[in-house]
């Protein structure tokens, strides 16, 4: 199967990519706007940029009217967000955060989420995440405009959230106790409790 994305709806482009980048992590971005209303939304383009300095990188997309969803206009305006990482126990949670409802309504109370003060950032975190990276915006780049147009945000992480439990005796964060979701096609999720191990190829 050959694909030009050019001869496709941008739907159908979306589509493709989504079931043949996998699995995806999933940021769970809380941010919040100046007049102090609180917004959750997933995204699952998303990935670390680096660690000098420490970044991340995700990617939302513009409405279906071609408006920014809320996460990226609060972002916009504040400058900082909060990144939560998605264990198998708040994956409903997390996929009813997807809904767009009205700005002025809250997806941690449509959740029932509690929320938790960040240290270095405004908005609020998901106090039963494993993990939460308080973040300030670095660069947006707006690669189109309208409807689905995508948007790449890089936000420096100034501060972590590791719960005690998921550290194993490394001193590190263990996938396995952290049991977080994956992002695959459709409606499909995976888990960081089925995975194998490879070793690094020794150089001369």
């Amino acid at each position: 199967m050959d694909v030009d994305p050019s001869q496709i709806s941008s739907a159908s482009v979306y589509q493709h990519l989504i079931r043949v980048i996998s699995p995806r992590p999933i940021a769970w971005v809380s941010t919040v706007s100046r007049d102090g209303r609180y917004n959750l939304a997933p995204y699952s383009f998303f990935s670390g940029a680096g660690s000098r300095p420490p970044s991340v990188v995700f990617c939302p997309a513009n409405r279906r009217d071609g408006s920014s969803k809320d996460t990226l206009q609060n972002i916009l305006e504040t400058g900082e967000f909060v990144i939560n990482v998605v264990p198998f126990l708040l994956a409903e949670a997390m996929n009813l955060t997807s809904a767009e409802i009205p700005s002025d309504e809250s997806e941690f109370d449509l959740a029932g989420l509690a929320m938790a003060e960040s240290r270095t950032v405004k908005p609020s975190r998901v106090a039963d995440s494993p993990v939460c990276l308080e973040c300030r915006l670095m660069h947006h780049w707006p690669l189109a405009d309208g409807p689905g147009g995508a948007n790449i945000v890089v936000g420096r992480v100034e501060f972590l959230h590791i719960a005690d439990w998921a550290v194993d005796e490394s001193g590190f964060a263990d996938p396995g106790l952290l049991d977080l979701v994956g992002r695959l096609g459709g409606q499909s999720y995976c888990r960081t409790t089925d995975r194998f191990d490879l070793d690094r190829p020794r150089t001369p």
